[in-house]
């Protein structure tokens, strides 16, 4: 058993990761803004620093706090929310691993867009850092577990790729689209999408709370690159529904301002760490994603 603390558990990676790591056995004590709720349960400002019983007893750290990137248009103002919401965290909590009287595992979440829009080029965890306003958030994100790093504890930042999960995540508003026959190609539709699903995601964690000798960049992303259009037509496929809508650039631009550029890039990501390490997907291809999302 494994006494697990979550920071970012009610959010729907954090809500699923709890449910699984219970199911198997394990204690997951969510850290909250609101007042606790069950036993294990901890109230937490993000930003203020934790004390020693918050650590008492915990073997791993969890952290998946952060604005959401996708909510609202980015304005300036909510960008340094995006950035700020995940360095505050991140640091707080490097600092009380740094701190702890025994060794503590950091799972420090991250993302792809780390490595920014980069056409049909092959990315893995070795490959340099790409460009834009999410490349730059996630490197402050990842540097602020410098505490923790500095420390010598076991660090791994899981640079998540796009979650696709049954009824929410950003496989909602596909899947809406889907069933009204209006899901198809984004843009050109060519762009690599970094699919993963929230079962395989939230296995991905476990699967690196276990193995504390991995550490550094870790990719979560489905075992088969994908180009967006292949990613709709596999969900109006599970639909029984076309895929032949498109959805032009401009409008895309029009309705989700700053964020439609990542929507539109593209990356080509695989997980070399997660299957080197022995990692088996949930959901080896996009059919079988597909009828997880769809609920078919």
């Amino acid at each position: 058993m494994t006494n697990v603390l979550v920071a970012g558990s009610s959010g729907l990676i954090g809500t699923a990761l709890c449910r699984e790591l219970r199911t198997r056995g394990h204690v997951a004590r969510r850290l909250l803004r609101r007042a606790p709720v069950d036993r294990d349960d901890l109230r937490w400002e993000p930003g203020t620093p934790l004390s020693p019983a918050h650590l008492s007893g915990v073997d791993a750290v969890v952290n998946l706090a952060g604005a959401g990137i996708g909510d609202r248009r980015w304005t300036a103002e909510y960008k340094e929310v995006i950035r700020a919401s995940r360095v505050t965290a991140t640091r707080t909590l490097a600092e009380a691993v740094a701190a702890a009287d025994h060794p503590v595992r950091l799972v420090q979440a991250s993302a792809v867009g780390y490595y920014g829009d980069r056409g049909d080029e092959p990315l893995d965890e070795v490959s340099a850092r790409g460009r834009g306003f999410l490349a730059e958030v996630v490197t402050d994100w990842e540097r602020s577990a410098a505490p923790a790093v500095d420390a010598g504890a076991s660090v791994a930042y899981l640079r998540t790729g796009i979650v696709l999960a049954p009824g929410g995540g950003a496989a909602a508003p596909l899947v809406r689209l889907g069933r009204l026959g209006l899901l198809g190609p984004m843009g050109t539709g060519d762009q690599w999408w970094p699919w993963i699903t929230l079962a395989d995601e939230v296995a991905a964690i476990i699967h690196l709370i276990e193995r504390p000798r991995i550490v550094g960049p870790v990719n979560a992303v489905g075992p088969e690159p994908a180009r967006q259009r292949d990613v709709a037509g596999a969900l109006a496929a599970a639909l029984h529904r076309p895929a032949l809508v498109p959805t032009p650039a401009f409008a895309l631009r029009a309705v989700m301002g700053e964020f439609a550029s990542d929507i539109l890039g593209s990356q080509r990501i695989v997980g070399s760490v997660l299957v080197d390490s022995g990692f088996v997907h949930v959901h080896g291809d996009l059919v079988a994603a597909a009828t997880y999302v769809t609920g078919r």
